[in-house]
């Protein structure tokens, strides 16, 4: 071997005894233990018991408020248009005057009348002293039965004249009276539809404007006949209106919370509409603050009947898919089972149950997106305060 090749074998050396030690290495590495794969606990959940509660039943419709009473104010007398005495939309009193329209065309049709009054009135007394002195002459034959019958004719005639007289002067009051256009009722008043300055009542009666009565205030509803017949359950048949009026019904705004509002039902319809299947109800509560206007859109509910127990589970505990309503349970293996159950009302976020559960059982009411039936769950216990609810 020449001195280059010795050279080179140097070189190389350390080289491949490098790449011995590293393979090595990797194949000591390569036979050692495998790591093993922990599989993650079972997910969490939030469970707890059903709660039996003293709950009432009642009927929950949506509603729609309407005015106490409503009244178009019209120009019952003729003339222009003077003064508008109110700012639209404000809130009036009975006897308020609102709009006044021109008077003295109709003062002075009064005076007139008056004065044909005192005229007929002078007529008559000068008739009256004529017939009683061709009373005392017609004995004495100083006049003639003509005369006396002439005289008194006169008198009649003035005393009847007298009472047309009277009627028109009551006539040109009232119409006097009419030019000045006075609110019926307490109430809120709309804008108005004439300006002053306007020719009203001319041709027929001219609408001024509409003012409502609104407190107290309607809610009329309708319910199904579903609902009619939970209602004649409890009022032993249609309820009379004696029995409605002693029904109270409890008023939310969609604004709202809950039903602050209560008043009483006092109307029912006589028959169902027989195109929708619903019968129309009204209930009739105090409006004192003018809150609830006419046209808003409200949420009602009337009772139905006394307090009676009942198994109650929180509201976001209950699903629903193609099988109906159902909870998720926990069984005592922590599996997740699916629990098929018959819902009553909702109160207060509670979900009444009326058949499916016995109150022994954990419901899920959080992680349900975490929950598979048929897998094991860890469960976290929660208990639900006890008490009443639905009043």
């Amino acid at each position: 071997m020449s001195f280059r090749d010795k050279r080179i074998c140097r070189q190389i050396r350390p080289v491949a005894t490098g790449l011995l030690w590293m393979v090595f290495l990797i194949l000591w590495t390569a036979c050692g233990e495998k790591p093993t794969h922990t599989p993650p606990p079972p997910p969490k959940v939030t469970v707890v018991q059903p709660v039996r509660m003293s709950v009432t039943d009642y009927l929950e419709v949506t509603g729609n408020a309407q005015a106490f009473q409503t009244v178009q104010l019209v120009a019952r007398v003729a003339g222009y248009l003077e003064k508008v005495l109110f700012q639209d939309g404000q809130m009036v009193k009975k006897g308020q005057i609102l709009f006044l329209i021109q008077q003295d065309t109709y003062q002075y049709a009064l005076h007139q009348a008056e004065g044909q009054i005192s005229l007929q009135k002078a007529q008559i007394e000068y008739a009256e002293k004529q017939l009683l002195r061709y009373s005392h002459l017609l004995e004495p034959k100083a006049a003639s039965q003509m005369d006396v019958d002439n005289w008194r004719f006169q008198r009649d005639s003035g005393l009847a004249n007298l009472k047309v007289a009277e009627a028109a002067r009551d006539l040109a009051k009232l119409n006097l009276i009419y030019t000045e256009v006075t609110a019926p009722f307490d109430g809120r008043i709309d804008r108005r539809l004439v300006d002053p300055g306007s020719l009203v009542g001319s041709g027929g009666n001219t609408v001024l404007t509409e003012i409502n009565q609104i407190d107290p205030i309607y809610v009329y509803f309708t319910i199904s006949d579903r609902d009619l017949v939970r209602l004649m359950k409890s009022t032993k048949g249609i309820p009379r209106l004696e029995e409605a009026e002693k029904r109270p019904v409890f008023v939310g705004l969609p604004n709202e919370e809950g039903y602050p509002h209560q008043g009483r039902l006092d109307f029912v319809a006589t028959s169902l509409n027989t195109t929708t299947g619903t019968l129309v109800l009204r209930g009739v509560l105090p409006n004192p603050g003018g809150k609830i206007l006419p046209g808003l859109f409200a949420r009602v509910r009337v009772p139905l009947e006394t307090e009676r127990s009942a198994l109650i589970v929180p509201q976001e505990a209950v699903d629903s898919d193609q099988l109906g309503a159902h909870v998720l349970v926990v069984d005592e293996k922590n599996l997740v089972k699916r629990t098929s159950v018959k819902t009553g009302a909702v109160f207060d976020q509670s979900q009444v149950i009326e058949e499916g559960l016995t109150g022994s059982e954990w419901v899920i009411v959080k992680g349900h997106l975490r929950a598979v039936v048929g897998r094991q769950v860890t469960p976290e216990r929660e208990r639900v305060a006890q008490g009443r609810t639905g009043s």
